[in-house]
């Protein structure tokens, strides 16, 4: 596949899109309806892929592959295991696809991967050595279970009506409205917590871990400290304030717990057979993030890097911006 139509490559042969980042018109003035239709409905854009996908896991899930509200009433090794267990599946499933296609049977080699080089096996600051290995560890040593934590509290506190659950019958509007909020509260959630497990001393005691993987792959989006697994799935913590409905619960644990396999697969598109191929939409500026390590804490719909002055859109004048702003921040520390 010729991937020149969608970017260039330097020598090394890292990958770089043509098309910037940019924000949803969300805080334009004037409005502009048809644009702010389209990126809801089109894709990629609010609904396609990938919040329509997590939405429909959650539902499956919540349909087929969650105990009764009655029987979380009481905590038990059967039900709580069994929750991880599934957790652990979807977790192999999803971010386990990413890595078979791209990275074990190597589909599209190269093309389109942002960073040429593939994952480090003989790294000292890696566990084993070992880039991927130690991505699977953390992952499922302490990322699955600090997400079966939250699931199993919150579903324990709302079976013994400790939080206020909604239905759809009687709040349909909240039901619905929910569902396009949590996006968007995963988004301020994650900025907030980003930027402070960015301060120096938890950068160096926990987020340093994660910032190992400058090169990721998809078992680097949950390859975190478990202080960071503590922090980031705290964003279902929410509901300790606002009615919800089970299934809203799953949805913002399961797309924190899975956004971030195609977030950090490493590659601007998905070759889906011939000359076609599709953006995976999500990739760039989590990349960028991996590179710089100052640019792009947040990756959803809401302008917070560019408010703050921490975007980077992937051209040569945001990595110029970001290096005076480098600059004046060593100054001002150093009078």
């Amino acid at each position: 596949m010729d991937d020149t139509r969608f970017g260039t490559c330097n020598r090394r042969g890292d990958f770089r899109p043509k098309k910037l980042l940019e924000y949803p018109p969300l805080f334009e003035w004037p409005l502009r309806p048809k644009a702010l239709l389209t990126w809801i409905f089109g894709f990629p854009g609010f609904l396609w892929p990938w919040n329509t996908i997590f939405l429909a896991i959650a539902i499956l899930v919540w349909a087929v592959a969650t105990p009764p509200l009655a029987e979380m009433r009481v905590p038990s090794p059967g039900w709580i295991l069994f929750i991880l267990a599934r957790n652990a599946l979807l977790t192999l499933v999803v971010f386990g696809a990413f890595h078979l296609r791209l990275y074990a049977q190597k589909a599209q080699e190269t093309r389109f991967k942002y960073n040429a080089r593939w994952p480090d096996a003989k790294n000292p600051a890696f566990l084993f050595g070992n880039q991927t290995r130690d991505n699977l560890l953390w992952t499922f040593a302490s990322g699955v279970p600090i997400w079966t934590a939250f699931e199993v509290g919150l579903f324990w506190a709302a079976a013994n009506g400790h939080l206020a659950l909604i239905g759809f019958d009687a709040h349909p509007v909240w039901f619905v409205a929910l569902f396009f909020l949590i996006p968007v509260w995963r988004d301020i959630h994650f900025y907030v917590v980003h930027r402070l497990i960015h301060w120096p001393p938890l950068y160096r005691r926990v987020h340093s871990l994660h910032h190992n993987n400058v090169n990721p792959g998809p078992w680097s989006g949950l390859a975190m400290h478990p202080v960071e697994h503590l922090l980031y799935f705290s964003t279902a913590l929410i509901f300790l304030v606002m009615p919800f409905h089970p299934l809203h619960l799953l949805f913002v644990l399961i797309h924190a717990g899975l956004a971030p396999a195609p977030g950090h697969a490493g590659f601007d598109r998905l070759e889906i057979g011939g000359d076609r191929s599709v953006d995976l939409a999500v990739g760039h500026g989590h990349y960028l993030h991996h590179k710089f390590f100052e640019c792009n804490y947040a990756d959803g719909p809401l302008p917070v890097d560019r408010w703050f002055g921490t975007f980077h859109d992937g051209s040569e004048e945001s990595e110029a911006r970001m290096i005076r702003r480098f600059k004046d921040l060593k100054a001002r520390s150093n009078a």
